[in-house]
């Protein structure tokens, strides 16, 4: 087989794709950071300083919790042709395994005082967990997966 041959004209490669879903995670948590700011007490007791650094922190986190996620995915369940072969559980297990790290992380921060939910925060009743970050781990990488993938 040669060069190129077998390949499907638009159908992204795993890098590429790869690359734009990190891209497309960056963008999307560092608005969802920004819009669920009034969701922590940080809101109102932070200086503007402090809540910009929180929003770039935790985006910066997530980015490095969705690149983690999408590897070890690949690494159990993926091929050498990803996306185009075997898409869907790669995208499943990426987005369980950051959902499962939103959980744990959720509840350790919160139990040790690294922030603390404001009372405009839903959580979920039998975990306590916010429900505006189980709908980030949610959301963003369903959406950017897919569109990364689409492109």
């Amino acid at each position: 087989m040669t060069a190129g041959e077998g390949d499907s004209i638009g159908t992204p490669d795993w890098l590429s794709a790869f690359r734009r879903h990190l891209a497309a995670v960056a963008v999307g948590n560092l608005a969802w950071e920004f819009a669920q700011m009034p969701l922590y007490t940080l809101w109102r007791t932070g200086t503007p300083g402090e809540i910009a650094f929180a929003a770039l922190h935790c985006t910066l986190g997530d980015v490095l919790i969705a690149a983690c996620s999408l590897v070890a995915a690949l690494l159990f369940l993926g091929s050498p042709e990803w996306p185009r072969r075997r898409f869907v559980p790669v995208a499943a297990a990426a987005i369980t395994i950051g959902l499962g790290y939103t959980f744990y992380s959720e509840a350790a921060n919160l139990a040790r005082g690294a922030w603390a939910y404001s009372e405009l925060m839903p959580t979920l009743p039998w975990l306590g967990t916010g429900l505006s970050p189980v709908a980030q781990w949610l959301v963003i990488p369903t959406a950017s997966l897919f569109w990364a993938y689409r492109t």
